[in-house]
């Protein structure tokens, strides 16, 4: 591939005149938020680029390809990863970061079966588009709570707390490319006709003009993951269920993370259920394990989602978690994005006087001013139980699974409650707000804390052993441990807190020796982003999608240099 030798002012004139001045950022301070990961990953960008409409993504894209430079797509910039972020400064071409956050829309199908999403359309707005529907995105738990796209799920085959759907997957979309001969081009999958040229196609979807005799639907293309369900009953297969590198579910935008520039894609909604919470503690994790094993093969619908929260996490995201969780119960999902846009800029101003952490610990300490925001009966169970799972079925599974845990724990020292509608919801909140609960005990105990070892991990179908016994060793290279996850997926979240003084990547590296002894996959729902090595068909996957190397090159370690050249 040969680079125009364009300066870089003369691209970054090209790019005002196709987004406008405004929406061009390059200073450190105005394009902070949109290098800097939520949990890891920061560094510099020639330009923070925001278009308003797809033509303008599309001409953005044109400049920068054509100026020989990285492409970097980014969303909500809600991942752990960091795999939409830049990660250091060895790369031998400036980055241009493209924001898509302003490219809002969300397009209904057949009566809202399905759904057309352009690149900026959250999880927590097409919920809402949904509702009067009684209908349901893929995912209606976690990332919604803080903005995240429902592109980025896609792009990385994310999982989700639903037990039936498995990972974000589609076979339609409307992606950029740059092909083998350096030219960026334009494919149209989505299954819709929208003419020819990109500048027909592109402003035809983002005015929605089209018809259903424009619709095309082939039943040999998916728009969402078909097997999962049947798949994840298979409880003594020793494989996971789901993981990011499961060659099955990559398919162009499902899965590349941010090879491929994605304009839109199309994905089946839900049947939305009426359902019911049962809160289950016990000291024993066989219990949890026969639990999920019974009702995985012996019930004639999987329950909706099973939740699990070891007391070490519930008690983190009790105490460092409570703002998000108040934040959330007080003023709903939606005003969740402001809040973390308006954190993120007065910790860049705290950052600039030499009080980095400061927000974090004012928030800390007011928080703990509140009254509890926790029912009674979940206090009671974290005090009685080491482990915690929770259960939500549909309602006309409700009489059935309450008469399976009574006769399961008549003769077990755990116990369980069926929730009010308070309870059951403040449980559900309590678990997401544990997901970002390590990320503030990090920045109020800085004094204490090297950083956070962040691993989501897929155990094999068939283990029984999934409560993780770690050596002395190396359990005393950490201050906590938070363990959570989506439990009958067998897919957890593991933070490793790492005691101040210790190399995290050594840490991460020997926790890795002990997954692979237990033929666990990793990662499993964030994506290999900067933390993780890509395996070899993750690897090639992504360089049969960009093989000239420019999009968001780098991750999972792989050559960041044009081309890909080592």
């Amino acid at each position: 591939m040969s680079f125009d030798p364009s300066s870089d002012d003369a691209l970054l004139a090209r790019l005002r005149s196709a987004v406008g001045t405004s929406h061009v950022l390059t200073s450190a301070r105005a394009t902070r938020r949109f290098r800097r990961g939520y949990r890891f990953g920061e560094g510099p960008v020639l330009a923070a680029v925001r278009p308003g409409t797809l033509l303008e993504l599309w001409r953005v894209l044109q400049a920068v390809v054509d100026a020989g430079r990285i492409v970097l797509m980014q969303a909500a910039n809600t991942g752990l990863t960091g795999g939409s972020t830049p990660d250091g400064d060895d790369y031998d071409r400036g980055i241009v970061l493209v924001s898509t956050l302003r490219l809002t829309g969300v397009q209904l199908i057949d009566e809202g079966r399905q759904v057309v999403c352009l690149p900026g359309a959250t999880l927590d707005v097409l919920e809402k588009v949904l509702a009067p529907l009684d209908r349901e995105p893929h995912s209606v738990i976690g990332s919604s709570c803080i903005g995240a796209s429902v592109l980025g799920g896609v792009c990385n085959n994310s999982g989700g707390a639903l037990v039936r759907r498995g990972p974000a997957y589609t076979e339609l979309a409307l992606f950029a490319q740059v092909n083998a001969e350096g030219r960026l081009q334009l494919v149209n999958h989505l299954g819709i006709a929208l003419g020819d040229t990109p500048e027909d196609i592109l402003s035809r979807l983002q005015a929605g003009d089209y018809g259903q005799g424009d619709i095309i639907r082939d039943q040999a293309r998916a728009a969402s993951d078909p097997h999962y369900a049947a798949h994840v009953r298979l409880v003594d297969a020793p494989t996971p269920a789901r993981y990011n590198a499961d060659p099955s579910r990559l398919h162009e935008a499902s899965g590349c993370a941010g090879r491929l520039a994605v304009f839109a894609v199309r994905l089946d909604t839900f049947e939305k259920e009426a359902a019911s919470v049962f809160y289950i503690g016990s000291n024993d994790p066989d219990d949890l394990t026969a639990v999920r094993r019974h009702m995985l093969t012996a019930f004639e619908r999987l329950p909706i989602s099973g939740e699990y929260l070891h007391r070490d996490a519930f008690d983190i995201g009790d105490r460092y978690g409570k703002d998000t969780f108040l934040l959330i119960e007080r003023f709903g999902t939606d005003k969740v994005p402001g809040a973390f846009a308006l954190k993120s800029r007065l910790d860049g101003w705290c950052e600039r006087i030499g009080l980095g952490g400061l927000t974090d610990r004012l928030l800390q300490a007011a928080t703990s001013l509140l009254p509890d925001h926790l029912p009674p009966r979940l206090r009671a169970c974290r005090d009685r139980f080491e482990h915690h799972l929770l259960l939500k079925v549909s309602t006309r599974d409700a009489e059935a699974t309450r008469a399976f845990l009574e006769h399961f724990f008549a003769a077990r020292a755990g116990g369980f409650f069926a929730c009010d509608a308070d309870e059951g919801r403040k449980a559900f909140l309590l678990r997401f707000a544990v997901a970002g609960a390590a990320v503030r005990y990090r920045a109020v105990h800085r004094a204490q804390v090297e950083d956070i070892v962040a691993l989501d991990v897929a155990l094999r179908r068939d283990d029984r052993d999934w409560v993780e016994a770690l050596p002395v060793d190396v359990a005393d290279t950490m201050v906590a441990r938070l363990y959570y996850g989506h439990f009958f997926c067998h897919v957890f979240h593991q933070d490793y807190i790492v005691r101040k003084g210790v190399d995290p990547l050594a840490v991460e590296h020997r926790l890795w020796d002990l997954l692979d002894a237990r033929a666990a996959e990793y990662p499993a729902e964030h994506n290999v982003g900067h933390l993780y090595r890509a395996k070899p068909p993750l690897a090639d996957f992504y360089r049969r999608l960009d093989p000239t190397n420019t999009f968001n090159p780098g991750i999972g370690m792989t050559s960041r240099r044009a081309g890909w050249k080592e």
